[in-house]
């Protein structure tokens, strides 16, 4: 897959041009996300070889900026042109849009009365135009700089409500401001529109380099930029991965132990099931997830692969393709699998509404009926998980939600339940990006008579 995204954008922007680099490459991930819908880390991985580090980080805080603020830029260009552009024109208006976002300056008064864009403004609306003549056509630089001076001018004008301004659905800023209010939701907006810190977290004894900055959360470094040659190094090395302090949370909850046998029950990229591995040192860690579509290769279940195959010697590792909620004891029986636990983690599918930040496009993708949805999926999950969980065993059920209906209320229903009867709800926590400065998440710890 990431390859035919890698062939479309290289046809979508010209990539054998020797002028091709991140700003081209940012027109052609917008153009192919405007005809395709694609998700943004399917065309990130797709991004052509030939370009330079600088480039590609380049192409990609062009193309994050102009996903996290389509909605703005799209009200600001609507009625500008008389017929909708070529899709490849619009992603040219979009890209040169959020530069001019990225610094925002006011209009300037003519003597005439009439206002004209700053300095900094005609440069990118100058760029854009000389690039399209490149990646488009000559009259349609001229539609650019037209429409372009315009847009400069509209994006300078503050949004007269917040969901514009802020660039969120209408519809999910009105259920935060019902469920935190409106001050904390504007904060929540802000948080999901700046970029995201990267994160990793130290794996081994040893020293830590100078270059890894120190976070108020242990093990947890932030990964400041101009040194991704010497992380790739040591990521591929299993020294540290990447993760955000957030995840945590549910390991904390879990305190896995030296010797035990835990399950991370839906388990992939894997993240969190090295992360179990790292904590206890020895034992065993099976890692459960949904097979792959037929015939469609799932990264996450590639990447589970690598993950475990980094966990320390002490701990065995086995790699489980299944739907927890559709397989029985036969099933763990014939893959020599234990039938209990002491341990289980349930890091449940969710609305991903605590990590925007990181996965910029959820918000335009999910809908509202999604919370119903996933709450449905996430205490059929436990009712399963529960099942493998020994007597005087534990589970942790988490989400990356900051919505009540996705954590407070599925653990409420799984009590409801007689299934609940033999647990009691020990401990939970749930972080919000705007208090505790890192992804949301909420983990919930269950233990079994």
């Amino acid at each position: 897959m990431a390859e035919d995204v890698k062939q479309g954008l290289e046809k979508a922007t010209g990539a054998s041009q020797p002028t091709f680099g991140g700003w081209e490459a940012a027109v052609g991930l917008t153009e192919r996300w405007l005809a395709r819908a694609e998700r943004v880390d399917t065309l990130l991985e797709g991004l052509p070889s030939g370009l330079t580090g600088q480039e590609r980080a380049r192409a990609q805080q062009l193309f994050y900026g102009v996903v996290r603020w389509s909605s703005r830029l799209e009200a600001a260009l609507d009625g500008l042109m008389a017929r909708p552009p070529r899709t490849k024109v619009k992603a040219i208006l979009l890209v040169a849009g959020f530069e001019l976002l990225e610094r925002p300056s006011p209009s300037l008064r003519t003597s005439g009365g009439g206002s004209a864009v700053d300095e900094h403004a005609a440069k990118v609306v100058h760029h854009a135009v000389e690039k399209t003549k490149t990646v488009a056509s000559a009259k349609e630089a001229g539609l650019v700089n037209a429409v372009a001076r315009k847009l400069a001018l509209r994006l300078a004008e503050k949004p007269a409500d917040l969901a514009t301004e802020l660039s969120h659905p209408e519809w999910l800023v009105g259920r935060w401001t019902q469920q935190f209010g409106a001050a904390t939701t504007r904060r929540l907006l802000e948080w999901n529109q700046q970029p995201a810190p990267v994160y990793a977290r130290w794996r081994i004894e040893a020293p830590v380099p100078e270059f890894l900055a120190p976070t108020q959360w242990p093990d947890f470094y932030e990964v400041k930029a101009g040194k991704w040659d010497e992380i790739r190094r040591l990521a591929n090395e299993g020294v540290l991965y990447l993760q955000d302090p957030s995840t945590r949370l549910c390991i904390g909850l879990l305190a896995p132990q030296p010797g035990e046998t835990i399950l991370d029950a839906c388990a992939a990229p894997g993240g969190k099931s090295l992360f179990i591995a790292d904590t206890m040192k020895t034992g065993k860690v099976v890692a459960l997830d949904e097979p792959a579509a037929p015939g469609k290769p799932d990264i996450r279940l590639v990447r589970l692969k690598e993950n475990l195959s980094r966990a320390p010697a002490g701990v065995e590792v086995a790699q489980v393709e299944a739907d927890l909620r559709k397989v029985n004891t036969e099933f763990y029986k014939n893959l020599n699998l234990p039938l209990s636990y002491d341990a289980v983690l349930l890091d449940a599918p969710c609305s991903n509404t605590g990590v925007m930040r990181h996965r910029i496009d959820v918000k335009w993708r999910l809908q509202d009926g999604d919370f119903a949805r996933h709450a449905e999926s996430q205490l059929e999950l436990l009712h399963a998980a529960a099942r493998l969980v020994r007597p005087g065993g534990r589970i942790v059920y988490s989400t990356c939600s900051i919505d009540a209906q996705e954590n407070e209320q599925v653990i409420k229903a799984f009590f409801d339940s007689r299934a609940g009867g033999p647990f009691k709800l020990e401990k939970s926590v749930q972080a919000y990006p705007w208090k505790d400065g890192h992804d949301g998440a909420g983990a919930f710890l269950l233990c079994k008579a």
